[in-house]
């Protein structure tokens, strides 16, 4: 019976060592199984980084790597439990096969590999960017416009930075509260860069406003206002008070709201500082004045301090007494006092035309002798005469140009000093000496 037990323990033992042998064969296989899968994994990705993968490839890839874990791990679950059989081993081993390959084959794998083939033919039909090079941004119209006409100003900007630019302010500019917004807009962004504004205004709409609210008809001669003593305190009131304060606050708020700092103005009229002399042009006009002289010292305190003079029209003659001179004129003679680089008035029409009810004839560039000839042969006309005179006025004084723009156009006066078209007529000194 001793013997026995012997061979019985000996043939579990052998027994024993059969089962262990097998699972490290199957060990073994499945090792030298994943070694290949290893080795194939990784010419699969070098392959894969010369030619790019579609996304059906990948989920495939996906599929075999997971298949492989699954393999891994029941090969070391097996190899834990001493006690399985090999056909319990290969049995698991097959069905968690059996669980991937139907994964790999359900309506939720389907819809996924049509949805990646659908992304993978609309990628395909884009063009590829080629190698090496970066998408460039695309850049709209608008804003491509925008920077021309930055690159167009830049030049201008350059020239006039330093410089003196009289503006007269009046017309149909001065009634509409988009226009004169975009008028002072326009102003400040001019002092920001750096240009040195002086703006003259009138204010006829407002003085006959006020008279009719005080009972005076106003009464006009020769296109001149014919100003009594009632008359002129009016104007002086509306002038000084009403119009030259409302310019003032709008250009110091329109710098609040910028934050820029571009806009500080200061009111004055010609009585300050004794800026504008004069004397009366006609008794039968009343306190119409005609302009003697020009005393700049004021203006240029305030341009040194970086502020925007806006001057209201109003002189004084000899004995102090208050005299209603046209803005217009008064601008020229500012202009030439200061030796501005430019005078700019803005009035309702867009400059010299040879056709004056034609807008397509607008002359763009005036010499001052052209400018003359054009008066002598009746071509410049009109309320336009006056105008021009002003300006040849000024440049005779020692200013560099006039111009004459259309008030009532949107940015006429960036236009007109920051492109090289403009937008009025420009009148130039050529060949005057």
């Amino acid at each position: 019976m001793g013997k026995k037990k012997v061979r019985t323990k000996k043939s579990a033992s052998s027994s024993t060592h059969h089962r262990e042998r097998v699972i490290v064969v199957v060990v073994e296989r499945s090792r030298t199984k994943e070694r290949r899968e290893t080795v194939f994994e990784r010419e699969r990705e070098k392959h894969h980084t010369q030619k790019k993968m579609t996304p059906s490839s990948v989920v495939h890839a996906s599929l075999n790597a997971s298949a492989a874990m699954t393999q891994k791990c029941v090969v070391v679950a097996a190899s834990s439990t001493l006690c399985c059989s090999q056909s319990r081993l290969v049995r698991g081993m097959r069905r968690q096969m059996n669980r991937v390959s139907g994964a790999a084959s359900g309506p939720r794998f389907r819809e996924r590999r049509r949805s990646t083939k659908a992304s993978a033919s609309a990628s395909s039909s884009a063009e590829p960017p080629k190698k090496g090079t970066a998408k460039i941004q695309r850049i709209s119209p608008e804003n491509s416009n925008r920077v021309n006409i930055l690159s167009e100003a830049l030049p201008y900007l350059q020239r006039f930075q330093g410089q003196t630019v009289v503006v007269k302010y009046g017309g149909a500019a001065m009634q509409s509260k988009e226009l004169k917004a975009a008028v002072i807009r326009d102003i400040c962004l001019l002092a920001t860069v750096g240009i040195n504004i002086v703006l003259v205004h009138g204010g006829g709409p407002e003085i006959n406003k006020m008279l009719e609210v005080v009972g005076i008809e106003p009464n006009f001669k020769n296109g001149l206002r014919v100003t009594d003593d009632a008359t002129m305190e009016v104007v002086e009131m509306v002038l000084t008070g009403k119009v030259n304060k409302d310019l003032v606050a709008l250009i110091n708020n329109n710098a609040t709201d910028r934050g820029d700092g571009g806009g500080r103005a200061v009111g004055i009229c010609g009585k300050d500082g004794n800026l504008l002399r004069g004397k009366v042009k006609d008794k039968e006009l009343g306190w119409v004045g005609e302009i003697e002289s020009v005393d700049p010292k004021l203006l240029n305190n305030l341009i040194d301090g970086g502020f925007i003079p806006v001057v209201a029209t109003v002189a004084q003659d000899a004995k102090g007494n208050a005299l209603n001179v046209n803005a217009d004129t008064a601008a020229g003679a500012i202009a030439a006092a200061l030796n501005a680089q430019k005078l700019v008035l803005m009035t309702d029409v867009a400059g010299v035309c040879t056709d004056k009810d034609d807008v397509d004839s607008l002359i763009r560039t005036v010499t001052f002798t052209k400018a003359e000839e054009m008066i002598a042969s009746g071509i410049i006309a009109g309320g336009m005469i006056p105008k021009v005179t002003d300006c040849m006025n000024a440049l005779r004084g020692g200013c560099v140009s006039g111009h004459i723009i259309d008030g009532r156009a949107p940015h006429s006066l960036l236009l007109e000093i920051l492109t090289d078209e403009g937008c009025g007529t420009m009148i130039t000194r050529g060949d005057y000496v």
